[in-house]
Formats: structure tokens, sequence, C-alpha cells
């Protein structure tokens, strides 16, 4: 289960994910995380060319169909799943994909590329709340200090005087949808820690995305008899994109960078991710930006920063 802040959520969580505490990398392995974050900021401006051409529902089903048959071909000879983890690897899929991915994009469909990626940047920020709630880690002040100058940089985003273009196409709802979707991905990953734990990150991850698939798929069908679905070579493309980089090859990249890179080098690098949608949204779709919505990512990626400077 993968998608455009897939690195910052298991960033945020870097006890968990930096099992080798290797410093021996190398530039190659510094290339990869840069194409990672590219792959990853992209994420949103390509999913913006998709809701051109496909409906929310239906761009989101056909991502997932190109990924559940990889991630389940990467479960071969792995760790199998006991019957009595299937309820809640069940619940954790419908979590992840029917609310997390769906309400992101929906919440794409309802802001500009640039406001997307800048809101969708806060994963990071739930996840330290909600492993503070369910996995008793302690929050500081600093941390709390991130958090608050995140959330006012999100503020600015969404309420900020962008220019005409901007704000025709971001709404109060869009913003919505997007903060709803890093809530519930937040929630997914700190959930998810003690089911792969015990079963495996590959197994868990295939089969929980396999169960939100199947969930989402009666909506997708529904959708179509509601907004026929026209299937373009943009449309197509972009879930491809979505399902085979975005979601399957960045997931198991950046599980192979953290066996050999320092998560803290890992997700300093990743803080790009911002950066590469920003710029990816003024060249695909000619975002244009105005001075609230400049101050307001400075603020963002500034609490990002901060919140994640201490474990």
């Amino acid at each position: 289960m993968s998608n455009s802040t897939t690195s910052s959520t298991i960033t945020a969580n870097p006890s968990k994910t930096s099992g080798a505490q290797a410093h021996d990398y190398s530039p190659r392995h510094l290339g990869a995380m840069l194409l990672l974050a590219l792959i990853w900021g992209l994420s949103i401006p390509i999913t913006k060319l998709g809701l051109q051409d496909l409906p929310p529902l239906t761009l989101t089903a056909l991502r997932f169909a190109f990924a559940v048959p990889l991630m389940l071909l990467f479960t071969l000879g792995r760790q199998t799943l006991p019957w009595r983890a299937l309820p809640k690897v069940a619940a954790l899929g419908l979590l992840g994909i029917g609310i997390g991915q769906v309400a992101q994009t929906f919440g794409v469909a309802g802001t500009s590329a640039s406001v997307g990626t800048i809101v969708s940047a806060t994963i990071p920020l739930f996840i330290v709340v909600f492993a503070a709630i369910r996995l008793g880690q302690h929050v500081s002040r600093i941390q709390t200090l991130g958090l608050l100058t995140a959330f006012a940089g999100i503020a600015l985003v969404a309420l900020g005087d962008m220019d005409a273009a901007a704000t025709s196409v971001t709404t109060v709802w869009g913003v919505g949808w997007m903060l709803l979707s890093s809530v519930a991905i937040a929630f997914y990953y700190v959930w998810s820690v003690e089911l792969t734990n015990e079963h495996g990150t590959a197994t868990v991850a295939a089969w929980s995305t396999t169960f939100g698939f199947l969930a989402l798929l009666p909506w997708a069908g529904w959708e179509w008899t509601q907004a026929p679905a026209q299937f373009t070579a943009m449309g197509i493309g972009a879930a491809a994109y979505l399902g085979v980089f975005v979601t399957v090859a960045g997931l198991y990249m950046w599980l192979g960078l953290l066996r050999v890179v320092p998560a803290r080098v890992a997700a300093a690098v990743q803080y790009l991710q911002p950066i590469f949608g920003i710029a990816a949204a003024a060249a695909l779709l000619g975002d244009r930006l105005g001075p609230a919505f400049v101050v307001g990512s400075v603020l963002v990626l500034a609490g990002l920063g901060i919140t994640l400077s201490r474990r």
C-alpha cells in the first residue's frame, strides 16, 4: 500500500523502518532516493491529469488493478497470512484505500495540483499524533511547535490569496478531502506497524491492498452508471503510473533503500517531493501561485522538518 506520501509516512516511524543502521551508502543510493522523490512527487499532478478523462473512483480502481497483481506476485515464497489475521488486514485495506486513497482522489479533483501536493505532505505530522496516541510515543514541545507551524501553513495554502486560476479549481471541500486522506493514510501506517511486524511488510501490504481494491470495485461500477468513463490513453497511462511506479515500485524501492541508508537521510531527501510536485504542476498544468501559497508552503515544509527532526 503506497502512494505519493508513502515515503513520508514510513519515515515518520524511523525506529520501525531503519532496521539496518548502515552508513555505507554510495552516490548510487543517493540517486535512487532522488528518483524516488521524483516518482512520488509527480503523483498528485499525474492524478490531476488522469481525472481529466476518468472519474475519481474509476481512476482509483484502475490504479489498483495495475498494482494488486504485482504486489501479490511479490508475496510468492514469503510468509503467508493466517486466517485469524484476515479481518484486521481487510479493515486495514478498507481504511487505506476505501477512505485514504479515494479521499485523496476526490481531494485532487477539488484542488489545484500544487495545493493538493502541499496538503498531502502533512501525512507525517498526523503520524506523529497517532503514534503518540496508539503507540505511546512521546511528542516533544518542539514537535508540537512543528505541528502548529505546519497547520498554519495549510490554512494559508487553502485560504490564501492565490491567483484567480488557482482559486477556481481549489475549494474548501477539496482541501477537506485531502486532509481526510492524510488522516486516514497516517492512521493506516500507524495501525499497520503491529501487523507488519507479525506477518511481514510485503504480505500485509499486498493483502490489505487487495481487500481495499475488491471493496472499491462495486462503487466504481456504480460510478460508471452515473458518469460513463472515457478510457483514453492519458487516463490509462495515469492509472498505470500510479499503480506500477508510485504504489509498487516506489514501495519496494523505499524498503530496499532503508536497508542501506539511515532513515534520517532518506527522510531529508524525500522532503523534495513537494518541490517536484509543485514544479510538475506548474509545467504540466500551468499552476501559478500567489505569495500566500509560497509562504504557506514554506511553513508546511518547516513544520515537517521540525516535527521529524527528533525521533
